[in-house]
């Protein structure tokens, strides 16, 4: 990973930073993401992502959240470590997703269900996950889109 800076006061309780942006062009239409993976001390690196044809704006939102997670957890389990001794910090912009898996919105759409199953099942991995609704300027200052 790159080295970034350190991050704001509030961050720093997080042993890592996920910043995550996904969406189509058309939607559906042409599904895509990206995601920030960032340390404590301010090393990060940044992933993109194309999903295809016939992806919803959701979707690709869950979709990348999934990605970054499993690159997370799979990047900590290679260096001989274990994911539940880390505390994770998941930024993102789309109120549906972070709403949907903080539970304060419902999960109506059957479609994106087996997105969000992933994605509870595997940030039980770690040791607590706070998931963090922030605005859009910050997803296209930090991932570019």
């Amino acid at each position: 990973m790159a080295q970034t800076g350190t991050p704001p006061a509030a961050e720093v309780a997080a042993d890592y930073i996920i910043t995550f942006d996904g969406g189509s062009r058309g939607n559906p239409g042409a599904g895509y993401g990206s995601y920030e993976l960032r340390t404590a001390t301010g090393r990060s690196r940044i992933e993109r992502l194309e999903y295809g044809d016939n992806v919803t704006n959701n979707e690709a939102e869950y979709r990348t959240l999934l990605a970054a997670l499993t690159d997370l957890r799979d990047t900590i389990a290679r260096a001989g470590k274990d994911p539940r001794q880390y505390r994770l910090l998941v930024l993102g912009d789309s109120q549906l997703v972070i709403n949907q898996l903080n539970g304060l919105w419902q999960l109506k759409d059957p479609k994106l269900r087996q997105w969000f199953v992933q994605v509870k099942t595997l940030a039980a991995a770690f040791a607590q996950v706070r998931f963090v609704w922030h605005p859009r300027a910050r997803s296209v200052a930090t991932l570019g889109h």
